[in-house]
């Protein structure tokens, strides 16, 4: 018996059945480019339940949007507009706008928060009104004349042990407001607290107990709600802080600035610095119009990165630990004014001046 020798090649213009290739993973993009003969694979590895890396939102406002913010779960985005309407959407496909409220008020929406304990919203605007929403209905189910001038900001958070939620405002009257969330709550602030020059942010600290303020004096003042008093300040910025936002851990505080210069303090009991100053930040150019940018942490990976957008129509995303820029995102076509992180995955919502909203996915980052 003899070995079989080698087949012959087949003839010219034969096709020849080759083993089927397996189908990419879902949960990848392949990028093809031909171009005689010369083919390029790459693929995009997803790191969430997006549609796709990038997702635009459009069609709701007429006008800038001020503020934007994913609700506690991660599945609905808020928006607010100087166009006087508050918009809602589904994170998820469909990402449709399943909500247009556009009669709460008779100004500008400059600011909101999603109740951590209800389905409703909370609004201020430049006519001096806290309003509170039922995402479930879209009525407005409260209306408060909170403030003498235009409201800048809001925050809430549940008092320790109460299980009742507070609510701050900030206005251009020098003065930050606690109220009870609710419908049925009071209509009378809880306390008053006089900063003496116009407030542009406001932010609780993790356990409710200290009100973080920022204020045209380019200072952070600090008050204990208990003692109705301020117990110190945060000082270090050379222009007004745009917003305030607290790290997942409650231990440090993001703050931009008309600088363009975005510091991160300390608020530590015991803090390692003399000024608590724990990162200068630059990269994120203000502008000259004013806009009180809002920044926001990653909580996918516990406040490891910070963002806040700029007027250079960009997103800076930045590592805590070395201060170093991670991304600066493009996409929109006027000044980014807002940014939030989806409380679950590794997702940036970014919200402009062009009236327009963009979901994009980033790297995961590493929980601690």
């Amino acid at each position: 018996m003899s070995k079989r020798g080698p087949s012959p090649p087949p003839p010219e213009g034969t096709l020849i059945k080759r083993a089927k290739a397996e189908a990419p993973p879902s949960n990848q993009i392949a990028i093809s480019n031909d171009a005689r003969n010369k083919g390029l694979i790459r693929t995009i590895q997803r790191t969430s339940g997006l549609e796709a890396p990038i997702i635009s939102l459009a069609g709701a406002h007429s006008a800038e949007i001020l503020s934007c913010r994913f609700d506690p779960t991660g599945q609905n985005i808020a928006a607010c507009s100087a166009d006087r309407s508050v918009s809602l959407w589904r994170t998820y496909p469909p990402n449709n706008n399943y909500g247009l409220l556009s009669s709460l008020t008779k100004a500008p929406i400059l600011d909101l928060q999603w109740s951590l304990c209800s389905p409703t919203i909370y609004t201020v605007s430049a006519d001096h009104l806290l309003c509170t929403v039922d995402v479930t209905t879209g009525q407005r189910v409260r209306k408060i004349r909170a403030h003498r001038e235009i409201i800048n900001t809001i925050d809430r958070t549940m008092a320790g042990g109460a299980g009742m939620e507070l609510i701050a405002t900030g206005s251009d009257d020098g003065t930050v407001k606690v109220w009870e969330g609710g419908e049925d709550s009071r209509r009378q602030a809880v306390a008053t607290f006089e900063i003496g020059c116009p407030v542009t942010s406001v932010c609780w600290s993790a356990d409710g107990a200290n009100v973080y303020i920022g204020a045209l004096d380019n200072e952070i003042h600090v008050y204990d709600l208990r003692k109705n008093e301020q117990v110190y300040t945060l000082t270090g910025h050379t222009d007004t802080p745009t917003s305030l936002a607290l790290s997942p851990n409650g231990q440090f505080l993001l703050s931009p600035s008309f600088s363009s210069q975005t510091l991160i303090h300390d608020v530590r009991p015991f803090s390692a610095s003399p000024t608590r100053i724990h990162r200068v930040l630059q990269g994120a150019p203000a502008g000259f119009e004013n806009t009180l940018l809002k920044g926001a942490w990653s909580k996918d990976d516990m406040g490891q990165r910070v963002a806040v957008g700029g007027a250079d129509r960009t997103v800076t995303i930045w590592e805590v630990d070395s201060g170093k820029i991670l991304y600066k995102l493009p996409g929109h076509k006027g000044t980014v004014t807002a940014v939030d992180f989806h409380p679950k995955e590794p997702i940036i919502l970014t919200a402009s001046k062009d009236g327009t909203m963009l979901l994009g996915e980033i790297e995961a980052g590493i929980a601690v």
